[in-house]
């Protein structure tokens, strides 16, 4: 076994499994899929509950790519969005380390991504198999600036956390009230 394929094969079997767990939680942890739509409305994300599906399946989705070393470096930039999203809404403001709610953790796991995406899945994973070996600077700037890109889209888009989102039963709030919807 090459340094090159057992480094990717290392590399994609701790960051898919851990990013496909992260995604698992959010539907099946304590809270289930209610409780992320909570935190995701907290955090500004609108509509909150498509926000903690899309996150949790794309979570989930990523993972699975890494872990099977299948499509890249399209889930190597799928991990940069969803980290960069978190950076920017859950991590914001609280510096540096994670136990302090900072931004290392989702930094690590980004860099890492497009780390991957440099190196290429190796000849241990789908893409090997199948003989689509994509690997170097282009993998690695695709996989940064379309995960990043696709990030800033969605926050530009969805991102208000100083707006309740108004929900289709509320009484407080009406499209046709304009005191109750500042």
């Amino acid at each position: 076994m090459k340094a090159h394929d057992l480094a990717a094969l290392t590399l994609r079997a701790t960051l898919g499994p851990m990013l496909f767990a992260h995604g698992w939680n959010k539907v099946n942890g304590p809270g289930g899929i209610e409780g992320t739509t909570g935190w995701f409305e907290a955090l500004g994300l609108k509509p909150a509950a498509v926000h903690a599906r899309m996150a949790a399946g794309t979570e989930m989705a990523a993972g699975l790519g890494l872990t099977l070393g299948a499509a890249g470096p399209l889930p190597a930039a799928a991990t940069v969005g969803l980290m960069t999203v978190a950076a920017r809404t859950d991590h914001r403001g609280k510096g540096f380390f994670v136990f302090k709610g900072g931004w290392e953790y989702v930094g690590v796991v980004g860099g890492a991504a497009v780390a991957l995406a440099a190196l290429g899945n190796g000849r241990y994973s789908i893409d090997g198999l199948l003989g689509r070996q994509r690997a170097g600077a282009g993998p690695a700037l695709l996989a940064a600036a379309v995960g990043t890109a696709s990030a800033a889209g969605l926050l530009a888009v969805c991102y208000r956390p100083d707006e309740p989102e108004q929900k289709p039963d509320d009484p407080e709030r009406t499209p046709d009230d304009p005191d109750k919807n500042q």
